[in-house]
C-alpha cells in the first residue's frame, strides 16, 4: 500500500496544485482509487514538480 503524500499543508495555487504534497487536485481527489502504479507515477510527477517549483501563488 502507498501512503498519500499529504502533509496536511493542504493549499491550491491557480493551478489546483497543493503548495503541501505538489499533487493536482484531481490526483489528491482521486487517490483512493488509483492503483499502485497510478500511485507512483502521481508521486514521480510530484517530485517533478517539487524540484522545478512549477506552481504559482496560493490563492488567498
Amino acid at each position: 500500500m502507498i501512503e498519500s503524500p499529504c502533509i496536511r499543508q493542504c493549499c491550491l495555487d491557480d493551478n489546483d496544485i497543493c503548495c503541501g504534497c505538489y499533487r493536482h487536485i484531481t490526483e489528491i481527489t482521486g487517490w483512493q482509487k488509483l492503483t499502485m502504479d497510478e500511485k507512483e507515477n502521481v508521486l514521480s510527477r510530484c517530485d517533478m514538480r517539487k524540484k522545478n517549483h512549477t506552481f504559482t501563488e496560493p490563492r488567498k
